[in-house]
């Protein structure tokens, strides 16, 4: 399991951008990198970002390990999961689970493929 923030924002650059970052807002890719905040600064429209924007992790103070750990609960098709379940699981209280929940099932909707490839990275790393 992928244990760190820098090893999950490692695995969602590789994912959305193939290594190379592209800014959510003007879709360039002429950025510098700011190592020590885990963000870029886009050349073009002088823009800050991080690979969560534009994503179901945007705007969350929840830890990338515990939502990938919380996508892996609720998309095994084995079992169906309560918040309370995995408010237990991932050390969150229930109002973060019921919050992480609706969030995950909704981009299992609007944007399934990305939503798939972060399971197959979490599975393989299992």
């Amino acid at each position: 399991m992928l244990e760190t923030q820098a090893e999950c924002i490692v695995l969602l650059e590789k994912i959305r951008w193939n290594g190379k970052p592209i800014c959510p807002y003007c879709h360039s890719m002429n950025a510098s990198s700011v190592k020590r905040e885990q963000r870029y600064h886009c050349n073009e429209c002088f823009t800050s970002y991080s690979v969560t924007v534009g994503t179901l992790f945007h705007k969350t103070h929840v830890e990338l390990p515990k939502w990938f750990e919380a996508i892996r609960l609720i998309m095994d098709r084995s079992r169906e999961v309560s918040i309370r379940q995995l408010a237990t699981e991932i050390k969150v209280n229930k109002n973060t689970a019921s919050y992480m929940i609706s969030r995950i099932r909704d981009a299992a909707y609007k944007e399934p493929d990305f939503l798939f490839q972060i399971l197959k990275e979490v599975q393989d790393f299992t």
